[in-house]
Order: C-alpha cells, then structure tokens, then sequence
C-alpha cells in the first residue's frame, strides 16, 4: 500500500524552498485554513511542536494561494480551533480499540 505525501514545499521570504508536514486543513468561521508543521533539518534549537497557520485563499486564476495571517486576534482563534480538532481527534482515538487484538 503507497502513503500519500502529505509535505508541502513553500519558498520563504529568502526565495529558499522550506518544507512543511500538512496536519489540518481547517474551516473555521467562513474561511479555510491550513495547519503546517515545519520540517527542520539541522536545526537542533527550534520549537518542537511549532505550527503554522496559513488562510487559504484564492488568486485571479482561481488557484489556491496561503497567506500569512496578521490580525493576532484572528491567528488566535484558529489556533484555539485546531486545539479543539486535535483534542477531539485524541478522544476518539483512545476510545477506540485495537483492531488486531490477540486472543487468549
């Protein structure tokens, strides 16, 4: 059975290609979002558990686009929304039983 990918590949600001592990596409409040985990190679320092979150929107062609989010009070309640998802989604996993269980 083949995996789909789930990296996406976004180039920075520096015009540098940075790649990101795709945890969420989320709507929240009319609008789509997309919660990204970064990659880092090498950097021993950075944030674990650190995520991005981009508003997805549309440009004049009708392709998707990811812009940054600057409104602090916005990036706050999507994150606090993605924080419910992921809570939720570790409820139904732990009440969820082991497919393969072994019988005695």
């Amino acid at each position: 059975m083949e995996m789909e990918s789930n990296i996406i590949e976004l180039i920075d600001e520096n015009d540098e290609v940075v790649q990101f592990e795709h945890l969420l596409t989320l709507d929240f409040d009319g609008r789509e979002y997309i919660v990204l985990m970064p990659i880092e190679e090498d950097e021993p320092d950075s944030d674990e558990g650190e995520v991005v979150i981009l508003r997805v929107e549309q440009d004049d062609e009708g392709n998707d686009i990811y812009v940054s989010i600057e409104d602090e009070e916005e990036l706050e309640e999507v994150f606090q929304a993605f924080l419910q998802v992921i809570e939720q989604e570790e409820v139904i996993d732990e009440g969820e039983e082991e497919p393969f269980e072994a019988e005695e």
